[in-house]
This record gives structure tokens, sequence and C-alpha cells, in this order.
């Protein structure tokens, strides 16, 4: 059983029962022209989350490990959608619906909702719509955890402080134990990203560990041996 170098403590990587799940690498969030974009956000700071997702994810095939992949977006009648959601941001921002570059905004079917290329599904690999921020919500993700037996988790994504950490916390509250790499995260405010490892890691890891992709690729490597 490998030690993954982590924060707080090093991490007792399992291969055999661990599942990489990479959060919501949409267009929409990604992209010029996507939602995130339209909000004004600087989608660089996104962008540089990609590569290292790439490289984590080639591994983790090679080593035969399963991945889940996860989008956020909404029925195209919206009837997932909450009032409260649909409400922000104001008028003169799009919403969730408009009308985009990419079609209507985090919608399911549209070119917006659809991975970047770079990080797209193969085939055999579970994408698992969502309607919220955590991946459990109102999804059937748990049930495809029990089915591969699985009680570690290794959380990567966008944006770190939303909808990576309301994963991480739900898969806590359910007994998982949680690994955030942080190179693979990233949010538009690099401010929020950096409190949001510090939350996950604090107090003895009350929410999981903290490690950077080159400390699991390592350990994949030596399992592919």
């Amino acid at each position: 059983m490998p030690a993954i170098a982590a924060e707080p403590y090093p991490f007792a990587f399992e291969p055999s029962a661990c599942a990489l799940i990479v959060i919501d690498m949409q267009r929409d969030f990604l992209e010029p022209g996507g939602f995130g974009a339209s909000l004004g956000n600087n989608i660089s700071h996104l962008r540089r989350a990609i590569e290292p997702n790439r490289r984590l994810l080639a591994a983790w095939r090679r080593a035969g490990l399963p991945v889940l992949h996860t989008r956020e977006g909404h029925r195209p009648d919206l009837s997932d959608l909450p009032r409260a959601k649909h409400a922000r941001p104001p008028d003169k921002l799009a919403r969730i619906g408009d009308v985009g570059p990419m079609g209507r905004i985090l919608v399911q079917g549209e070119p917006g909702h659809a991975l970047i290329p770079e990080l797209a599904a193969l085939p055999g690999e579970s994408v698992i719509d969502k309607p919220g921020k955590g991946a459990f919500y109102a999804t059937d993700l748990q049930a495809q955890l029990d089915a591969l037996g699985v009680h570690q988790l290794v959380i990567t994504g966008v944006t770190t402080e939303i909808c990576v950490q309301s994963t991480v916390r739900e898969a806590n509250d359910r007994g998982y134990d949680c690994l955030v790499p942080s190179d693979c995260t990233a949010s538009y405010f690099p401010e929020f990203h950096a409190a949001a490892l510090k939350m996950i890691s604090a107090q003895g890891g009350i929410l999981g560990w903290v490690s950077h992709s080159d400390h699991l690729i390592s350990a994949l490597s030596l399992q592919n041996e």
C-alpha cells in the first residue's frame, strides 16, 4: 500500500479500492464564450488544471482504475433548476438556460455542456449529469461507487471552492477517504482555491488530504511495474 505525500499527513493509497472523479471540466466553464467567461471570469486560471488532469487521467487509465466524470447542467425544460439558482446572477448577466455562443448555458445536450476535448470520457467511463454543486445530489453516484466497491476517492476538477469542495464534503459524510491533487483543481479566484484546499486538510484532515498529481502518478507507475 503506497503512501502518498500529502497534507496533513501521508495518504495510504489503495489503488484497488480507489476511483478518480473528475468534476465539471466542461466547455461552459473552461472555454471562451462559455458561462464562466460570460460572468467576467478569467478562464486562464481554470485552464491551468487541464494539463495536470490530462497527465493524471492518462496514468489512471494505464493502471486500469475506475474513472468517473461529472457535468453540471439541467434538463432542456429547466424543470430541475431551482428558482434560487436561476435567479442568480442579476439580469444584466447571462443566466442558466440563456442562449450563448455555445448554445443554451448549462443545458444538457448543448455544446457548452460537453466535457472539453482534452479530457473527454472514453467509452466505458461513467459520465454523471448533476443538477447541483455536489456530485452526490440527485445522481446515482453513490450506487455506482457501491458497485465498484471503493472507499477512497481522488477528486479533481473545477471549481475548487464550489463543486470540488461540495463533492468532497458529501463524500466525507458518506465515509470516503478523499484525496485532492492541488494542481488538478482550480478556481477563477486563486485566493479561493488556496483557501478551499486549506479547509480540506485543516484540523488533521477534517475533510480529506491534499497532495500533488506528481505523487499520485509516481505511485501509479510503481503499481504498473
